[in-house]
């Protein structure tokens, strides 16, 4: 069984790519982002609903390895699943090409959660993704 609870299909776009013909090394947080904000609409939130809430997931650190590059017009999945290590939230991301399945970048994102712009202990964490930990 998978360790995975999302996954999200992107591709390649010209403009994300380097001199070199592979797509820049910062655009691999770009996709990171974007799968993660998916995700949680996926399971019928966002950050603006949160933040109107008082309630904001902030990253606080991210870990990317580089495995192999992605070229223009590559489809690739994002494929995330979420620990808890404290207070807080790690989002674990990886990168795979679809042609050939091949790993391109593991992503390790640290977030944490201030409520009302306060550190929270991290128990919106806890309410919002329950049936996944």
């Amino acid at each position: 069984m998978s360790k995975y609870i999302y996954t999200l299909q992107l591709k390649v776009r010209d403009y994300e790519c380097d001199i070199q013909g592979v797509v820049n090394n910062s655009v691999y947080q770009n996709y990171l982002e974007h799968a993660r904000h998916e995700f949680l609409g996926s399971i019928g939130n966002n950050f603006k609903a949160l933040h109107e809430q008082g309630i904001d997931a902030m990253v606080s650190r991210v870990e990317v390895d580089y495995k192999s590059s992605l070229t223009s017009g590559d489809d690739f999945e994002v494929r995330l699943y979420i620990e808890r290590e404290g207070i807080k939230l790690i989002f674990h991301e990886d990168i795979y090409r679809v042609s050939d399945g091949k790993l391109c970048a593991k992503g390790k994102v640290f977030t944490i959660c201030l409520v009302n712009g306060r550190l929270s202990k991290g128990e919106v964490f806890y309410e919002l993704f329950a049936k996944y930990f």
